[in-house]
């Protein structure tokens, strides 16, 4: 199969250059003259694909190299641009910066060569006039192999200072696709992880959205850049469908003999044999439900797991605990992913009898699966206010961030993975949990330092450790089939 969709990737020297702007308002000026746009992420960011769903109607989807391997960018780009005019993806960072110490992997520059797709750079104009024609050419130069077909300068500050920019740029014979000055509706609010999510902005993000699309089609040619998007280089093969992976991936391994040990590579005793697990249907052949958080406080996931889930043979059910007071009806199985809890920390915790329901669930021996905000709500406490208590932990905020990269290694037995189960994740919290004692690890982290992390008890698995369960479909499948037998 092959797959020809336009597509572009928007990208720039450095953060805070304008990506986000360029991108979302590019996928909104298309999407309101009639084309059907797929919008896309590069790396493991939640919020900017929640703006552009707002711009295009269509769900924001991750492409990561580190968390499910370069292999799959181009399938999964395919499964999400399915049926599209054409694909827009914003990068991240720098155009060159990756995981840390990995070198290309996971940089804009990697997944644009691996989507044969040609590259838009976002400059900050400003404060510079022709030393804007040197930058480009570094970029440009540094990497043969990625393709930069225009430049779209941001920050412009006058009519006099965009011609200056323009003249310097044909000295390179990169064209200047766009020049955009300075907006302030179009600037999207920030706190302590980024920007402020699309769910809790409500009217005020669709005003920004909008505002990004009108700035982008009145600054920059979208003729040219449909054309550009048109050059992009064919890719064979089909896309990622959630119920072929499932089939096509390995069963979980076995038990490592010590829970708790960290070999340097747990697949290395792992031979023979192993079992495939059933499908996730009860004995009367109906799916098993599985509540999955959503709302304001609980807003980041990945598109692809409640795909998983319902390949599996699940019901996947979102539900807010800012505003349900219990779980859906028959449900068997709760997932909980991240978010902003300490923000709704007075809200969650006055929603008593949801909380008392969690607890229940998972004292009953249900599966859940908690990850990072997750990992939050179902500690005893947050910031000193009483969370659902299924852990015997205590959560506060903190002043240092945490993020980055990890390589992990399932330490204990779960409900979401066996003793042994390799997976790369990413971590990106500004708190603490103080846990109790007797309670199993989740993850062993491999990379950057080796260390262990998160809970394990009855049928929860909780870690701060977001991944990406594309990269191990498996775990989808043994969590509905333990929501099947718990």
């Amino acid at each position: 199969m092959v797959n020809s969709v336009p597509r572009l990737v928007i990208a720039a020297p450095a953060s805070g250059s304008g990506k986000t702007t360029v991108a979302t308002g590019l996928m909104a000026a298309l999407s309101a003259r009639g084309f059907a746009v797929s919008p896309h992420k590069v790396g493991p960011d939640y919020i900017d694909p929640g703006y552009h769903c707002l711009a295009t109607g269509r769900v924001g989807r991750n492409l990561d190299a580190y968390l499910c391997g370069p292999e799959l960018v181009a399938p999964l780009f395919a499964h999400g641009a399915r049926g599209c005019d054409v694909a827009v993806v914003e990068g991240a960072m720098g155009l060159y910066d990756g995981a840390a110490g990995e070198g290309e992997l996971a940089s804009t520059a990697q997944v644009a060569k691996l989507l044969r797709a040609p590259v838009v750079l976002v400059v900050d104009a400003s404060s510079q006039s022709r030393s804007v024609a040197a930058l480009v050419h570094g970029f440009v130069s540094w990497d043969p192999e990625v393709r930069i077909g225009g430049v779209i300068l941001n920050k412009v500050a006058s009519d006099r200072h965009e011609e200056l920019l323009r003249q310097a740029l044909e000295s390179v014979g990169v064209p200047a696709l766009g020049a955009l000055r300075r907006a302030r509706q179009v600037d999207v609010p920030s706190r302590h992880l980024g920007l402020v999510p699309v769910a809790e902005r409500g009217a005020a993000a669709v005003e920004a959205v909008s505002a990004m699309g009108a700035q982008v089609a009145d600054g920059c040619d979208l003729s040219a850049l449909v054309a550009l998007a048109r050059s992009a280089g064919s890719l064979a093969g089909a896309g990622w469908d959630a119920g072929a992976a499932l089939v096509s991936s390995p069963p979980p391994p076995l038990p490592v003999p010590s829970p708790r040990a960290l070999p340097p590579d747990p697949r290395s005793a792992l031979d023979g044999p192993r079992p495939r697990t059933p499908d996730g249907l009860d004995r009367a052949g109906r799916a098993v439900r599985v509540a999955v958080a959503g709302g304001s406080a609980f807003s980041f996931s990945y598109a692809e797991h409640a795909e998983l889930l319902s390949a599996a043979g699940a019901e996947v059910v979102v539900f807010d605990p800012l505003r349900d007071e219990e779980l859906p009806e028959g449900t068997a199985g709760l997932v909980v992913g991240g978010g902003f809890p300490e923000v709704y920390a007075s809200e969650l915790s006055a929603n008593e009898s949801l909380r008392k329901a969690v607890c229940e669930l998972a004292l009953a021996g249900a599966p859940v699966a908690a990850e990072c905000a997750g990992l939050l709500y179902l500690c005893r406490e947050l910031d000193g206010l009483p969370m659902c208590g299924v852990l015997d932990a205590s959560a506060r905020m903190a002043e240092r961030l945490t993020l980055g990269y990890r390589d992990a290694v399932a330490v204990s037995d779960s409900a979401l993975a066996a003793a042994g189960t390799r997976m790369r994740g990413h971590e990106f919290h500004r708190t603490v949990v103080e846990p109790g004692a007797g309670d199993a690890p989740a993850w062993g982290m491999r990379a950057p330092e080796r260390r262990v992390e998160g809970f394990v008890e009855r049928g929860v698995h909780a870690s701060y450790l977001h991944t990406h369960w594309a990269s191990e479909p498996g775990v989808a499948r043994r969590f509905v089939e333990r929501c099947r037998t718990s």
